[in-house]
């Protein structure tokens, strides 16, 4: 029995001896850890007592007010041909991709049963004409009344209504050019039954062409009727000038903008409908502008902010942005001539954070 014990009494003791080791050692290794934390703390606070940044300036400059913004290039005129009545195509006296002059016979369509009634019309009414005239003179006699000759005057004015009536469905079998344009392709032949919804080819006038544009509500007040745009168009170098003629007369409620159309000379056709068109503004000049680089603005939830320097410590400070150039934007508010604006390392700083900063030219 006494042996037994014994052996209870070591395999205790051999437990507890290796709970107590375990303890210590990680005692001794949590020791260890912390000492080389607040070594690396120490070397990461001697490492980051200063942050080099690149800083900017400020100062006021004459600020030409340019504004860039997207338009379109639209036809002056344009028009899907497209036929009043229906009946076989005849003829197509029109060359695709060609000009054409307004009142130009561009397509016929089978007439013969509308000339077949009016040679009808005619004739009726050219026999109701020799009654009313034979009425008329028997009426000056007094051989029938005013009744009888009102009677024949009235069969005569109905004939030749019906006349004109028929004349005009027979003008619908003829279209013309409405106006002076080129003329794009066709999706008709000779010998097509063609419909009042097929579209027959798009006539489109382009010398001059209207440049569509939108400009942002707070700029509406800046254009005016007969002003002088600028614009480019994707695939070319070349700067053309067009002339503003007229300006919606309200803004849009869902884009808060300004619709607006200027005209501009095509003579060599160089200029497409449908194409984009990159128009240049010129607004007014502001004097006394203060621009900062682009780079130096950090958007916020509630607007923009810059960092300043102020007393060799990191300031952020909001502020209130204007027009936007490719390089800078302008400040209306939130800085002051002389301030040091940091455009670089605003992801690592912090308020208050210490700073050392390298002047960029201005």
């Amino acid at each position: 029995m006494k042996v037994k014990y014994l052996i209870y009494a070591g395999i205790v003791l051999g437990i507890s001896y290796l709970v107590y080791y375990r303890i210590s050692a990680n005692k001794k290794l949590a020791a260890e850890g912390a000492s080389m934390g607040k070594g690396s703390d120490k070397g990461k606070k001697g490492a980051g007592q200063h942050l080099n940044v690149n800083g900017y300036v400020v100062k006021t400059v004459s600020f030409n007010n340019d504004l860039e913004i997207t338009g379109a290039i639209d036809a002056n005129e344009s028009v899907a041909l497209q036929s009043e009545v229906s009946g076989l195509v005849t003829g197509i006296y029109f060359k695709e991709g060609t000009n054409v002059t307004k009142g130009t016979l561009l397509v016929k369509i089978n007439d013969r049963d509308i000339q077949a009634q009016l040679q009808q019309a005619l004739t009726k009414e050219k026999l109701s004409a020799t009654v009313e005239s034979r009425a008329k003179q028997l009426l000056q006699k007094g051989a029938i009344s005013q009744e009888e000759y009102d009677t024949a005057l009235a069969d005569l004015l109905s004939l030749r209504a019906q006349t004109q009536l028929i004349r005009a469905q027979l003008a619908k079998t003829s279209i013309l050019a409405p106006f002076s344009g080129k003329i794009g392709l066709r999706s008709i032949s000779v010998g097509d039954y063609l419909a009042p919804t097929r579209v027959i080819a798009n006539l489109l006038s382009i010398n001059p062409v209207k440049v569509s544009f939108s400009v942002p509500e707070k700029y509406s007040g800046q254009i005016k009727v007969n002003s002088d745009i600028k614009f480019k168009t994707e695939g070319s170098t070349k700067t053309y000038t067009a002339k503003v003629f007229a300006l919606e007369p309200g803004i849009n409620p869902q884009t808060r903008t300004l619709q607006i159309k200027a005209l501009a000379p095509n003579p060599n056709n160089e200029l497409l409908p449908g194409a984009f068109a990159k128009v240049e503004l010129s607004l007014s000049t502001l004097e006394n502008a203060i621009l900062i680089p682009n780079e130096a603005i950090i958007p916020v939830l509630k607007g923009k902010t810059v960092y300043i320097v102020k007393n060799g410590k990191a300031k952020q400070v909001p502020v209130e942005a204007g027009t936007r150039t490719a390089e800078s934007i302008v400040i209306t508010s939130g800085l002051n001539i002389g301030d040091t604006v940091l455009t670089t390392g605003a992801m690592a700083l912090k308020p208050d954070a210490p700073v050392k900063v390298t002047l960029t030219k201005n």
